[in-house]
């Protein structure tokens, strides 16, 4: 009797572990992988996943202006520079322009016949609204800050006015004073990461030396903004301590200080490549969000965007969910801000019928304007062909055309070219597009005749003689970011062509996709796109 009884406790113990050890693993969430986004942004249901933007929009600042939303992100040698994109909800986002319309006010070195600016050019900046206008700053590493200002983001923007011409400054922000007197906060990255903050004159276009002062410097500290929340100065910035970068802030009742506490505001999470550069914004009906990039380099994919809740502790803004220690964690869902708005996605795809190049398309530099239409040929874009400055060098050859990719389940772009103006020595076709990597699927003419080539860096692997003077060039990838080209003649039937290409990263920017047309021996040929076609696992 005694061992029966004994028995019946084990198994009952046995049974409730196992009971136990099964309801822990029910509430266990499960592990997030870096990259595995089956799902993203608005799910239809009143909720987002993380990322909200799987794309390269870097350097990400984000304001509210009445019930609208406004984001900018940075954009190197890309042009036009500086990309604004627009939200009714922080989760639903297109673009609506960029602010700078020739990168060469930047620098000549930008322009489509120097080429040698690979991740410089249009580093970090803010947008913020004061005076019924928008400003934007931002910082180039070697030619220093800059400003322009519009009325409505779409522009038009004021041309680029120099603020501070000097090298090695990044991360700057402006902030407006409820008396109307305007600053600059911004680091000297040259000299140890010291923090530098400055008044301006009234109009925004110039410092005022003899006001600088610095108020904080640490490894690496560099993405600031400042805030002003019920009466107090709040200093948002990032900086390197042994987990990697994280986000602090620093709070005083005078905006120059003395800043005498500071709080960390989340954790590294390198894991999840460091959620760390970005804004905090408040929605109308009193929350708060956190819109950032994810900051490690590395990925294929770039820094993605994604939004986290903010959610005040002891009067300092957590970013994500909070542990015992009062900093924040990674989220990676919750409720859309702002409820029954339409679902939207940053443009992809073109077909060229219009006066204007889509808004997605940014040029590889300053492009030579005289060389591509889109009037020559109604309802085509027209890509004239002219020397690089290296022979069969794509990187140092103007007017290549490109956009972000996305990192989805499912991602094909089909292009479709008429070959019949291309003229000897002239190469064309699709690329994904990086510095220092990128790999082409494309058309050469040569000696009166064409052929289809797979090259990666400009090293030919692959060549097929090409009788047709129409082509349809595709490539597809998915989450691994492993891209599979194919060719057609008739737009129908796909022919696998080349090796499979890993996307890369490089230069601070993810792989982008693009159009591209050269010459390596004379300013001969041209090449109509008649559409670019992007569809994307949703």
């Amino acid at each position: 009797m005694i061992k029966q009884l004994k028995y019946t406790i084990v198994c009952a113990k046995l049974i409730l572990l196992c009971f136990c050890m099964q309801s822990n693993a029910q509430e266990s969430p499960k592990k997030i992988v870096w990259g595995d986004w089956q799902k993203w942004g608005n799910q239809n249901d009143g909720t987002y996943k993380n990322p909200v933007l799987p794309a390269d929009y870097s350097d990400i600042d984000c304001i509210r202006v009445g019930n609208d939303y406004y984001a900018v992100s940075s954009t190197f040698q890309y042009s036009p520079g500086f990309i604004i994109l627009h939200s009714k909800d922080l989760v639903n986002w297109e673009i609506v322009g960029h602010a700078i319309e020739d990168i060469t006010s930047i620098s000549p070195e930008m322009n489509w016949d120097k080429m040698n600016r690979y991740g410089r050019g249009v580093w970090a900046g803010a947008i913020r609204y004061h005076d019924n206008k928008f400003w934007i700053y931002f910082g180039d590493p070697d030619m220093g800050y800059f400003m322009t200002t519009a009325k409505n983001p779409e522009g038009p923007w004021e041309p680029l006015t120099s603020i501070l011409a000097e090298k090695g400054w990044d991360d700057c922000c402006p902030f407006w004073d409820e008396d109307g007197q305007g600053y600059l906060i911004g680091t000297k990255f040259a000299d140890d990461y010291k923090i530098h903050l400055f008044k301006m004159t009234s109009d925004g276009k110039s410092l005022i030396k003899e006001s600088d002062k610095i108020i904080y410097q640490s490894k690496g500290s560099e993405a600031n903004k400042l805030y002003k929340i019920k009466g107090m100065y709040y200093h948002f910035f990032s900086e390197v301590k042994s987990g990697g970068r994280v986000v602090m802030m620093r709070r005083s009742k005078n905006i120059y200080g003395p800043y005498e506490e500071i709080k960390q505001l989340s954790y590294a999470q390198k894991e999840y490549h460091e959620p760390n550069q970005g804004g905090i914004v408040q929605t109308q009906k009193g929350e708060w969000y956190f819109l950032t990039h994810h900051g490690s380099s590395g990925d294929w994919s770039g820094r993605v965007m994604s939004l986290l809740p903010v959610n005040w502790v002891d009067g300092w803004p957590i970013l994500g969910k909070a542990d015992d220690n009062k900093i924040g964690n990674m989220v990676w869902e919750g409720k859309i801000p702002v409820q029954g708005q339409k679902m939207l996605y940053p443009q992809t795809s073109d077909d060229f019928d219009k006066k204007k190049l889509g808004l997605q398309w940014e040029w590889n530099y300053q492009p030579r304007m005289d060389k591509w239409s889109l009037t020559e040929r109604k309802g085509w874009l027209r890509l004239h062909a002219f020397k690089p400055i290296e022979k069969g060098n794509l990187l140092k050859a103007g007017n290549t055309l490109t956009q972000r990719v996305l990192r989805t389940s499912l991602n094909e772009v089909i292009v479709k070219l008429d070959l019949s103006g291309m003229a000897d020595g002239q190469k064309a076709g699709l690329t994904h597009f990086g510095s220092p990597n990128y790999s082409t699927i494309g058309v050469s003419f040569e000696d009166g005749v064409k052929k289809i080539e797979f090259a990666v860096k400009g090293e030919f692997k692959e060549e097929l003689k090409l009788e047709s003077n129409q082509i349809w060039l595709k490539s597809s990838w998915s989450l691994d970011g492993v891209s599979k080209y194919e060719y057609s003649t008739d737009g129908k039937i796909f022919i696998p062509f080349g090796e499979a290409y890993q996307l890369k990263w490089g230069a601070y920017r993810g792989d982008r996709i693009g159009v591209y047309c050269y010459n390596d021996m004379n300013e001969k040929g041209f090449i109509d796109v008649d559409y670019f076609n992007y569809e994307f696992d949703k």
